[in-house]
């Protein structure tokens, strides 16, 4: 008897209705990680819960290049030149971490690239966490107390000059105009 031919991967989309966001990057993920060498991209994702918050915090995994022999891989990660003593002094510890996320011993070597807090490039690699907020406009911060004057409860007023203040904003535009 012949074999049925598989229907389209768009037929089978279909034929299932909502899929989950994460099966849809799942693969273009897959692919640009093993490109440097992440057979999982756990290790990518998850650095904090592999190597730990303190470690995490000052290094990056960049590449996982396999030898000849294939006997363990070599892990590099980017970690600033202030710090590198401290994680070198951890690779044991990281490379029984990283071990045990992929369940066999594939990381034989770890080796640290020494850079800059910030990377290779601006703002490429940042170690030290997203920028501060920048401090709030005057303008928008008397517009949206105006705005919520009017209310007797104090923590119904808080409440509407909070969000009063995060339309205004976003929208430069709306600046001490009341909100209706």
């Amino acid at each position: 008897m012949p074999r049925q031919p598989t229907p389209l991967p768009s037929t089978i989309r279909r034929q299932r209705g909502f899929e989950a966001a994460a099966s849809l990057v799942k693969a273009p993920i897959r692919a640009a990680g093993e490109k440097r060498g992440f057979a999982l991209a756990r290790l990518l994702t998850h650095w904090p819960d592999v190597a730990g918050t303190d470690v995490a915090a000052v290094t990056r995994p960049v590449k996982m290049s396999y030898g000849r022999e294939g006997m363990g891989a070599t892990l590099v990660l980017l970690v600033t030149s202030a710090h590198a003593p401290m994680v070198q002094m951890q690779l044991p510890r990281i490379r029984e971490r990283v071990n045990a996320a992929y369940g066999y011993a594939a990381v034989s070597r770890i080796t640290l690239t020494q850079t800059a807090a910030d990377g290779f490039a601006e703002g490429q690699t940042p170690f030290s966490g997203p920028p501060p907020p920048p401090p709030p406009d005057p303008a928008i911060e008397a517009a949206a107390a105006a705005t919520a004057a009017d209310v007797g409860d104090g923590a119904l007023r808080s409440a509407l000059e909070a969000m009063a203040k995060n339309i205004l904003a976003r929208r430069p535009s709306h600046a001490g105009k009341k909100i209706p």
